[in-house]
């Protein structure tokens, strides 16, 4: 007897995951891989398309072969700011470039001469200025500076419908990636934005369908439902809106934290995009108000040179857990030590002074200035709003530093911690299902903790 389940690619920047999830959203199979990146025609790392979409392929051709698994669905989530273009005949045209890409400043002048003024534009958009973050100035940038090659795209696809489309062959788009700090959407409006219209760029964005659209297929003599994919951090939040009634904030983490409060009912204030807030979008066009922080990154870069100061082991963090003693003495007579590499912080040491003589102490000074960059982020996204509920899911909810300092600055409210390496791909299974969650959900599948904030001297 088969069993039957639903398959589900989670593509990162980084690992390429395949899951199998049983009717109650058990995990029963995952497969990893990485790609090598290859070079765009500028010499700048992008996502090896060819690879990736071969690899998608043969896995699931391989499972659909064995006589363990009925696979009645499969849908896909991955990062969004990431554009695949089609030319006439459905073939990839340019490289997918990628988001880490810079575009020259003029193209950026040009376009906030035409288009802004920036503070208003990003408030209707509910994006800020960055760069090729935003999918829709790469659509800008592309048709400014290579005329001739853009005009040969029929469809530009948001990476997770790319997906899809080596599936099913039928381009579309979806709310969560037009939503994802495309700088596409005038969420006031919620239709694209005038600028998307007035540089006729609405001809070469496929139809939008909402994300819980799938299509059902004979694909390869198999009857199979085969979803329009989601975007990651949108997918990662459906279980909790799903599961959950009572508001709350959700704060993904990884290499970057994104503090998401999906009870927002209003557009973004001027103070708003100053705070870097920006809209995701849930899968019914509802704004997700969004305060984001390049934790995980600035985070690698300096445990790297603690490890490399100390002399201890590149790894080493990982074993540091929380002592209060050390926290009550950086405490009382604190001051930032820390010079940012990847966040931009206002009035912060002009460089790095390491003032310990030990790791454990050097490495909770360096969790207390992040999580103060965390605090001030996840205040951003709560805005006025009365929450009494955090959730921390991603890879920094098993950090024990991390996650007490975190409770101690939010004493008044619940925070619970989540097991989801599987958040984004079990957020894409449940899109496409027809399952309704209960409030028992997310004990059940995520391994949920509750954490209670530490006694402070």
């Amino acid at each position: 007897m088969k069993q039957t389940v639903t398959a589900i690619f989670d593509i990162g920047k980084t690992n390429k995951k395949f899951f199998l999830f049983d009717e109650d959203f058990q995990e029963v199979y995952r497969e990893y891989v990485q790609f090598d990146e290859i070079e765009d025609e500028d010499g700048h790392p992008t996502e090896d398309l060819s690879a990736l979409r071969n690899w998608l392929k043969t896995v699931f051709d391989r499972i659909l072969k064995t006589e363990k698994y009925n696979i009645k669905a499969i849908n896909f989530s991955s990062y969004g700011a990431s554009l695949v273009h089609l030319d006439e005949n459905r073939e990839v045209i340019f490289p997918m470039y990628n988001y880490t890409k810079s575009i020259p400043q003029e193209i950026i002048d040009s376009f906030y001469e035409k288009y802004g003024p920036e503070a208003d534009f990003h408030q209707q958009t509910g994006s800020s200025s960055s760069g090729m973050l935003n999918a829709g100035m790469q659509l800008y940038w592309l048709k400014n500076t290579k005329p001739e090659v853009f005009k040969k795209i029929r469809y530009s696809l948001h990476l997770p419908q790319y997906l899809s489309f080596v599936f099913t062959g039928i381009p579309l788009s979806e709310y969560t990636s037009i939503g994802c700090h495309t700088a596409l959407w005038d969420f006031q409006e919620r239709d694209y934005h005038d600028w998307v219209y007035a540089e006729k760029l609405d001809q070469i964005l496929p139809p939008i369908v909402s994300t819980e659209t799938s299509v059902n297929m004979n694909y390869n003599g198999k009857r199979i439902k085969i979803g329009v994919g989601i975007h990651d951090s949108s997918a990662a939040l459906l279980p909790y809106v799903r599961s959950l009634s009572k508001p709350f904030i959700l704060i993904s983490t990884g290499t970057w934290s994104i503090s998401l409060n999906p009870f927002t009912d209003r557009l973004l204030t001027q103070q708003d995009v100053k705070d870097d807030c920006i809209n995701y979008m849930r899968i019914n066009g509802k704004p997700v108000k969004s305060a984001r922080l390049f934790l995980g990154n600035e985070y690698s870069i300096q445990v790297k040179k603690l490890a490399k100061h100390y002399g201890v082991e590149a790894d080493y963090h990982k074993t540091v857990k929380f002592d209060p003693e050390i926290h009550y003495e950086i405490h009382k007579d604190f001051e930032p030590l820390f010079h940012w590499e990847s966040i931009d912080v206002p009035n912060m040491p002009h460089k790095t002074t390491l003032r310990y003589t030990t790791f454990e102490h050097a490495y909770h000074h360096l969790m207390v200035e992040l999580v103060l960059l965390q605090v001030a982020s996840i205040k951003s996204a709560k805005g006025s709003m009365a929450i009494e509920k955090l959730f921390v899911d991603g890879g920094f909810s098993d950090n024990e530093v991390y996650i007490q300092l975190l409770s101690h600055h939010f004493r008044a409210m619940e925070l619970r911690t989540t097991d989801s390496s599987l958040g984004s791909a079990l957020g894409a299974a449940i899109c496409i299902s027809d399952t309704q969650l209960n409030s028992k959900f997310l004990k059940k599948n995520y391994s949920m903790k509750k954490h209670i904030p530490f006694i402070a001297k």
